[in-house]
């Protein structure tokens, strides 16, 4: 099955250092990265999706992170 998840977060290195480390655990990136501005919060957020295919049947339950 192909799992999905679309990581975001302030327009730092955190978040570059948060799709790092879904790559380095066999996630790969799912169409271009989104970048606005959160009037709210006064700062540029990013974002970013991912897929990763794995063995099983999808579950709501499943823990993206772990895998």
């Amino acid at each position: 099955m192909k799992l999905y998840r679309f990581l975001s977060g302030d327009d730092s290195s955190a978040f570059c250092h948060k799709v790092s480390d879904a790559l380095s655990k066999g996630w790969e990136l799912y169409g271009s990265p989104t970048y606005a501005f959160d009037a709210a919060n006064g700062v540029m957020r990013c974002g970013q999706a991912v897929v990763k295919e794995v063995d099983g049947s999808y579950s709501a339950d499943i823990k993206l992170g772990d895998h």
